[in-house]
């Protein structure tokens, strides 16, 4: 009878040392697996949720529209749009922990600039946030790494020509629209 106690036993501790292998195991795919998580990939599974998007010089609150490779579409309170670049961001608050899985080809493609020319093309007046600047304007033409602000005149309401203004991507932190 002992013998078959002993045999129990250390199957007993066996069976403990193994579930504590494949815990501790599981437990380091999960960190590995969660070390790939990008903030992108959080937000997009996160479209519709009401977010608020700390950038620096403004505060962006909002319903979350859309998540492009480096840009986010916020419908902010304001009743307007506000693109913000992946890269401006300071922190995001309203996140769960659901990460999106990883996105398609066109996705990975779509990236700040094709949002802007879609402002280009709607011929949308807009209100360019930077760390030294707002710039309100129209987008004439959105270049490789820069965009040209057709500058809307103080107190005049009409677009009357004037020389655009190159904003390099970069500078950009929020781009406002209504």
């Amino acid at each position: 009878m002992r013998w078959d106690d002993l045999f129990a036993d250390l199957e007993a501790q066996l069976a403990g040392q193994q579930r504590e292998a494949l815990d501790a195991e599981v437990a380091e795919r999960v960190r590995i697996e969660r070390s790939a998580v990008t903030l992108v990939d959080r937000m997009r599974a996160h479209v519709g949720a009401s977010l608020t998007l700390d950038v620096g010089p403004v505060v962006v609150r909002g319903r979350l529209q859309d998540v492009g490779a480096d840009f986010v579409l916020v419908d902010d309170e304001g009743g307007g749009h506000s693109v913000v670049p992946v890269a401006s961001l300071v922190s995001v608050s309203g996140l769960g922990r659901a990460v999106a899985p990883a996105p398609g080809a066109v996705l990975r493609r779509l990236g700040l600039a094709s949002a802007l020319r879609g402002l280009v093309r709607d011929r949308a007046e807009v209100r360019l946030v930077t760390d030294r600047a707002e710039l309100r304007g129209t987008p004439a033409s959105v270049a490789a790494d820069h965009l040209d602000l057709v500058p809307l005149r103080a107190g005049e309401q009409d677009r009357a020509p004037v020389v655009p203004v190159a904003v390099p991507l970069a500078a950009l932190r929020v781009v406002r629209s209504r």
